[in-house]
């Protein structure tokens, strides 16, 4: 039998180059050191957030969730470019209104300007370089100002909801609410990721943020 042996190392950090053959990093006890994908993604600069409201001057949302209308969306431009949503955060700062109901979507489709205001995507990695316009490009609006693709069963995907089926004014608890996908979605090609922020009678005033990883679609294809 041949002997199968890879020489490691345990205490050098260094950067290769590419196309050479260098040690495995291990620990002193032989285990291999493979690094989180995700955090792989975050230092290779490859993952964005996009946001909604700052300090005390929160969004407010829709009123009922509308087909159509959507507070956030993130869209992959072309056919090389893909969009993998894998976190979101909502903080509802006054959730006066009844029957919240917030959803995560997406589409075979790019959602449209009307309504909503261009968002650049923040690179995760301090300094890191800004997402390409003529792949990505995100919009975040109040009251469901982002216009996307109407909701057909057989082509617009559902990824996550939230709704309060007590209709309890202002006492509700809906304080935050996250969204950590075991298995994101995948928008390979020209498609959109969007997040709906509803409640009846009045929409609730929020903070939400959307981390996304871009990449190109030769890269998972």
């Amino acid at each position: 039998m041949s002997d199968l042996r890879a020489l490691v190392a345990q205490d050098t950090l260094a950067t290769y180059p590419e196309g050479d053959f260098w040690p495995l990093k291990a620990s002193k006890r032989g285990e291999l050191i493979v690094i989180d994908w995700y955090k792989q993604m975050a230092i290779e600069g490859r993952i964005y957030q996009v946001r909604a409201g700052t300090i005390t001057t929160p969004l407010v949302g829709d009123v009922v969730i509308t087909d159509t209308a959507a507070e956030m969306a993130i869209d992959a431009l072309t056919t090389t470019a893909t969009v993998i949503p894998v976190y979101l955060n909502i903080a509802v700062r006054l959730g006066t209104g009844t029957l919240h109901e917030y959803a995560v979507k997406s589409v075979a489709a790019t959602q449209t300007a009307v309504g909503s205001t261009g968002f650049t995507p923040l690179n995760l990695l301090l300094g890191g370089g800004a997402a390409d316009a003529t792949l990505y490009q995100a919009r975040v609006a109040a009251a469901g100002g982002v216009t996307v693709a109407a909701e057909v069963a057989t082509t617009t995907r559902r990824h996550w909801a939230f709704s309060s089926p007590v209709a309890v004014g202002a006492g509700n608890t809906v304080t935050t609410q996250e969204w950590t996908p075991r298995v994101p979605p995948i928008i390979a090609g020209v498609g959109s990721a969007y997040v709906q922020i509803a409640a009846t009678t009045t929409g609730p005033s929020y903070y939400a943020a959307a981390d996304f990883i871009a990449i190109p679609t030769v890269n998972i294809s």
